[in-house]
């Protein structure tokens, strides 16, 4: 057997760039990279020597190199993944939310944090968080509830198995997730002579699972039975490459189809059998057909609370849920008829076995009803008060083809996205609502422009968010990528600052006005954005905005829109109850109101 000696890292990196997706181009599109003592002498001196044929990238934030990761696989369908290495500390421990985030939406990224000498010899190093009971135990440990796959590389050839293990979890389709490999120090640096086979060039198919055929012959009972069925679209519709499939058998059977925040895009907004978005934050005319639904059929979605409005949204006494979802953890929730299929392997499969089998269709008085609730809301407001967030998206999406990708992940305007945004086509709608994670914004647009260079990526966030984390505007400019960000200020954090109110509390701490502070905060985002290279200006009104929308597509480089936006404003058109715990004892007269109304929302839940 011929070998080669290669230090681990070497042989990590190697074999990285070796890994191909189904088209035969590399799985691992490059690494993210913040050098420190723990990665910088071993991995940094390893990705030096790679070159384009495994790319490194710098950022300015670990956590915001994560996420630009995560949002790179999700906008590739999770077809490709990035890497991501640290140094042994705060470094590490920065990568916890995005892995987090990558958990809960189920998407691919290799994270390599550096770790502790392996020989403990030089012990406590700088960073080391000792524990007092565990000598195994670093910080790196933080990141084992929020890995698919946690390992640490104490020897270099322990990684003949860690590394195929991290490649099949990230490619599986149900396990998909973050892979953490703590990389010790010492051991990056040190050689081994490694089989040249494990460099061999691989690829990494889409697993197609098919459904069962006893649970498949149970789908098909259940759907000719049903009399009112609905569709729920959820990301995995997208994961799996099968919007034309969703498309093909809603046509085929006239099913009305509404979406999930993941799965919005997967059907063109004007589709005659698109119902709109469900749930919390959903259109009337969807939550009206999900309350009478007596068959849910519930596509790559797991039925988080927003999609179920945390499970009051189905009326139907005889309703039931029949889940096709390729993870068996999803399949089975809601005590569901399970599926266990790829999507567009059990659609097509249901579709066949279905025949000539139509349903009611989406009717018009549905339909139109909530478009014109939409151009209501969107449409530019008279005089001069302060806009809305759903009156600055309208702006915004008439500046725009219907090629752009909105991104968005926290906060209010999520919400007021999901019922408002008109998506043409699939991946042109890019939020994160499984973490829904502040800081998300700005460094996932930067992962969704590298996946997709030629289409304008338009990033949505409040000013909290944008104060949350604001770095990977400076590396979108370093490295050419161009963003439009619109940045909606409505002096702190809005949406929680109404969710606060609704549940009968006095507006505190949420917005700048109702913190504790010895001066009022009057931050020039504008001028934040120009220190950090990006092209800038701020607008009084929506007229304005529609302007900059022109000036920023027109622009070579990142360009930041900043408007002031009114706090208290939402779109009261659409949308359902969501479980929110209001406090049992309070001396607020609004609170015990608010108690009584939430005992009563419980009991008409239980109740159904």
């Amino acid at each position: 057997m011929s070998t080669l000696k290669l230090t681990a890292a070497q042989a990590t990196t190697r074999f990285l760039a070796a890994q191909l997706a189904a088209d035969n181009s590399p799985y691992i599109a490059g690494v993210w990279a913040i050098f420190g003592h723990g990665n910088v002498a071993g991995l940094g001196e390893a990705l030096q020597a790679m070159g384009d044929s495994l790319p490194t990238w710098r950022g300015h934030n670990e956590q915001g190199m994560a996420h630009a990761a995560i949002a790179y696989a999700k906008a590739t369908n999770r077809d490709h993944a990035m890497a991501v290495t640290t140094s042994i500390g705060p470094g590490a421990t920065n990568l916890v939310t995005a892995a987090a985030l990558a958990h809960v939406n189920r998407l691919p990224v290799l994270l390599l944090p550096g770790d502790v000498f392996a020989n403990r010899f030089p012990d406590p190093v700088l960073q080391q968080v000792e524990s007092f009971q565990d000598g195994t135990v670093s910080a790196n440990d933080c990141l084992r509830p929020v890995s698919r796959y946690f390992d640490r590389i104490t020897r270099p050839e322990q990684l003949l198995q860690a590394l195929p293990r991290a490649m099949a979890v990230m490619t599986d389709p149900a396990d998909c997730g973050p892979v953490t490999l703590a990389f010790c120090q010492d051991v990056q640096t040190e050689a081994f002579d490694w089989p040249e086979s494990f460099f061999a060039l691989k690829v990494w198919q889409r697993r197609r699972v098919r459904p069962d055929r006893h649970e498949l012959a149970a789908a098909i009972a259940a759907v000719e039975r049903a009399k009112a069925p609905l569709i729920i679209a959820g990301g995995g519709v997208h994961y799996s490459g099968a919007c034309d499939d969703l498309a093909s058998f809603a046509q085929t059977h006239n099913l009305p189809v509404c979406e999930t925040q993941a799965g919005k895009s997967a059907l063109p907004w004007d589709h005659p059998l698109n119902a709109g978005s469900i749930g919390v934050t959903g259109a009337s005319g969807a939550n009206a057909l999900a309350a009478e639904a007596d068959l849910v059929i519930a596509v790559g979605t797991r039925l988080q609370d927003f999609t179920t409005g945390s499970w009051s949204l189905f009326k139907n006494p005889g309703m039931r849920i029949l889940t096709l979802n390729v993870s068996p953890f999803d399949v089975v929730k809601g005590n569901a008829i399970p599926l266990l299929a790829d999507a567009g392997e059990g659609l097509r499969a249901l579709s066949e076995g279905l025949g000539g089998y139509r349903a009611g269709g989406l009717p018009d008085a549905v339909r139109r009803p909530w478009d014109e609730a939409v151009e209501a809301a969107t449409a530019p407001p008279p005089g001069n008060a302060k806009p809305t967030d759903a009156q600055v998206i309208g702006a915004v999406q008439r500046g725009l083809d219907s090629d752009a990708i909105v991104v968005c992940a926290a906060g209010g305007l999520p919400g007021e996205l999901q019922k408002l945004w008109r998506a043409s086509r699939p991946n042109g709608y890019h939020l994160e609502y499984g973490y829904s994670c502040m800081g998300y914004e700005i460094a996932g647009g930067l992962g969704v422009k590298m996946a997709r260079p030629d289409q304008e990526v338009v990033v949505m966030l409040g000013d909290g968010s944008y104060l949350m984390m604001n770095s990977e505007l400076a590396t979108s400019v370093m490295l050419g990528r161009k963003l439009v960000v619109v940045v909606l200020d409505n002096h702190g954090f809005g949406c929680i600052d109404r969710l606060q109110q609704a549940t009968g509390s006095e507006s505190f701490n949420n917005l700048f006005d109702t913190a504790r502070h010895v001066v009022p905060p009057k931050i020039d985002f504008a001028a934040h954005a120009a220190s950090l290279g990006a092209s800038s200006e701020k607008v009084a009104s929506i007229a304005e905005l529609e302007g900059a929308m022109g000036r920023a597509r027109a622009a070579k480089s990142s360009y930041v829109i900043v408007i002031e936006t009114d706090p208290l404003a939402s779109t009261q058109e659409g949308g359902h109850w969501w479980d929110v715990a209001v406090p049992e004892v309070s001396d607020r007269e609004q609170v015990r109101e608010a108690r009584k109304a939430y005992v009563a929302a419980l009991r008409e839940r239980d109740s159904g």
